[in-house]
Order: structure tokens, then C-alpha cells, then sequence
């Protein structure tokens, strides 16, 4: 390591986020009430761009902080505003949270977004949106994909839709185009300037339908479109394709984590792409750490692919609240800082951590 921090909190934790000013939003996913949701002030060398040497205060600091009474399995910052989106069991409804101004320290709940036919479906996957108006893209089926204006709660847009396969993830790649991914690993791309049109199936590569899926996007560089960010895809077994969104009908490359299988299902499965490290990938939600790649070596063999750095901390940080391993339920990279991650786990740790370049490439 180059450097790392910890940050223990009071509860298991499945959300990292960031907020305004580089400030950290992490929430609680307990099924009793009460659950917390925190802003808080990450150390002081992670404000910085560059290293400013020895730092004497190398902890969190707790800023605002609010409760939950459900659950919170999905968190959202809406950029440009000061407002943060959740939703969690029992249903799809979304709350809406005002972080507090500077002279309070309360993150409170302002309002409720209701979706028709919520009650009884899963939990809402969520992304957000400035572009226009404060939007909130949500939904757990692909036929109760939805925008919502986030202050006034009005309906922007809904997806049609015959199918009704549940949702792992879905994003915006840009204000007007959406990409979905079903559990079963199938794309799909939605147009909102063209709502009675139906979501496209984007016919990539079949992948095996016993497997849970997720997916991850890279925000391209200014300038560069969207689509000609590849897209990767992860399974609950630790296959990892990478697909061209302009080209759909072949992978870019295909390998294997050397991961085991998650046993407790696939619920924090989590892949995401490095924003400053061109070809970087990070994966979690197997077991208590989380693995580096680099995919420019990658081809469509599908052989077994070898990190570049497995993060072990939370592995080493002891027994969860259920006296099970700790199992990462999350992780983020920093925004600026290439080669920097934060994630959280099953027993209330938070890290922050940045590795050294491996010999050879630097």
C-alpha cells in the first residue's frame, strides 16, 4: 500500500457515495429501524490532488447524519443539488433526503416517490441525473423503468416494455440514452426522446442464464461519446466480459476473476471501472476483498485473468455482526486520485486505500 484508512462504523454498511465538495455518503442496510444514513469528511491527504507529506489527522469525521426506517440498499446523490435519493425493501417507492446547510447537522427526509404498482415489487435500482432538472432513473423490473423529476415528483418518462426480467443495475450514459442490465446478464438501451418505443435488447453474446449478473460503465473523457465506453459485465462465478456498445454482436474480451462463488447469493456483487486509469477495473462482493484489473492484456478466450492488486483488509478485520466473515458489501474509486478505492463491509469497516504501481508499469 501506498496509503491506507479506517473508519469503523456502527453498522454494516452496502453504499459508498459521493457527495458535493468530496464528501463521503455511506448508509446502513440493517432490517431492524434506525438505520443510519452519514456525510462524512474524508482525511484531509484525500482533499488534496497531490501528496502533501505527513498528515496528522488521518481519520472520517462524521459531518451530518440522518435515520432510516427501512433498510437502505441502494443511495444516490443528485449532482448540483444537495439532496440524496434511497430505496430499500419493503417495496420500490424512493426517499428523498435533504442534507442539512451548514448550520445543521441533520440529513432529513423531505418526501416520499410512490411507484405505481410498488407494493410487493424488489427494492429499486437507482441513478441520477442534473442534465436538465434534478431526474431520478428507477425501477426493479424492466417494465417499471421510470424518471422521476426529483422535486417535484413528477413522471418524466416510463419505459415500455413486455418483458418483466428483474434489474441488477441500470445508468444513464447520457441525458437522453439509458442502459439496463437484467440479472440474467442481457443489455438493454432505451431512448427517452422516444417513449412508446420499445427497450432495445442489445443481442450481445449469450451468457450463462444460471448466473447472476451486474454491470459497470465508464464515463468516457470529455469529448468522447458515451457508447465508445465498453461496458463490463460480472457474474455471482467471476466471468467478466467486456462489450462495445456500438458493436454489440461480439465481446471485446472475456476472462475469469479468480474469486470464489458467493455464498449467500449475489446481492453486493459490484464491478466498476477506474475513472482516471484507463483499462482499470475493480470487483468485489465475493468474499471480504476486493480485486484490481487491468483489461488491456485481456482477449476473448476466456482464460483466468491475475490481478493486479487484491485489497485484504476487511478480511483481517474479523467476524460481521452474524459471526460470518466479513463479506464486502461495496466499493468506489476515487475521483481524481487514479489509483485510489474505498470500500465497506459486512462488519461496519470503512477503507480507504491507494496501492503502489507494480514494477513495470510505471
Amino acid at each position: 500500500y501506498r496509503d491506507l484508512h479506517t473508519f469503523e462504523l456502527q453498522a454494516p454498511t452496502r453504499l459508498i457515495e459521493w457527495a458535493r465538495g468530496n464528501r463521503v455518503c455511506v448508509a446502513g442496510y440493517g432490517q431492524s429501524d434506525g438505520n443510519e444514513i452519514l456525510q462524512l469528511i474524508p482525511p484531509p491527504t484525500l482533499l488534496t490532488k497531490e501528496a502533501q507529506g505527513l498528515c496528522p489527522e488521518r481519520d472520517f469525521k462524521v459531518e451530518c447524519g440522518g435515520f432510516s426506517e427501512r433498510p437502505v440498499y441502494s443511495l444516490k446523490y443528485v449532482p448540483d443539488t444537495s439532496l440524496l435519493v434511497t430505496s430499500g425493501p419493503p417495496d420500490s417507492s424512493l426517499q428523498v433526503w435533504q442534507v442539512s446547510a451548514e448550520d445543521s447537522d441533520v440529513i432529513k427526509s423531505v418526501s416520499t416517490i410512490s411507484t405505481e404498482d410498488g407494493t410487493g415489487q424488489s427494492w429499486a435500482k437507482i441513478a441520477t441525473i442534473s442534465a436538465r432538472a434534478p431526474w431520478v432513473l428507477h425501477g426493479s423490473r424492466l417494465d417499471r423503468v421510470q424518471i422521476t423529476e426529483v422535486e417535484s415528483r413528477k413522471n418524466v418518462y416510463t419505459a415500455a416494455s413486455r418483458g418483466s426480467e428483474e434489474l441488477s443495475n441500470l445508468t444513464f450514459l447520457d441525458c437522453n440514452t439509458l442502459l439496463l442490465c437484467c440479472v440474467t446478464g442481457r443489455l438493454w438501451l432505451a431512448d427517452i426522446r422516444q417513449p412508446q418505443r420499445l427497450v432495445e435488447d442489445m443481442s450481445v453474446p449469450s451468457v450463462p442464464c444460471s448466473e447472476q449478473w451486474c454491470m459497470g460503465t465508464r464515463h468516457g473523457a470529455q469529448g468522447l461519446e458515451p457508447s465508445s465506453q465498453p461496458v463490463v459485465r460480472l457474474s455471482s462465478r467471476g466471468l467478466l466480459t467486456l462489450t462495445d456498445l456500438r458493436k454489440t454482436s461480439e465481446l471485446l474480451a472475456l476472462a475469469k476473476a479468480r474469486v470464489p462463488s458467493p455464498g449467500s447469493g449475489a446481492e453486493f456483487l459490484c464491478v466498476s471501472w477506474a475513472p482516471a486509469l484507463e483499462g482499470y477495473l475493480a470487483i468485489s462482493g465475493f468474499d471480504g476483498t476486493v480485486h484490481v484489473y487491468d483489461t488491456q492484456s485481456w482477449d476473448s478466450f476466456g482464460r483466468e485473468a491475475e490481478p493486479i492488486f487484491v485489497h485484504k483488509g476487511h478480511a483481517f478485520g474479523g467476524a460481521g455482526g452474524s459471526g460470518d466473515p466479513p463479506l464486502v458489501t461495496a466499493h468506489t474509486w476515487h475521483l481524481q486520485k487514479p489509483r485510489t478505492l474505498l470500500s465497506a463491509s459486512s462488519d461496519g469497516s470503512l477503507h480507504v486505500w491507494d496501492w503502489v504501481q507494480p514494477c513495470g508499469k510505471c
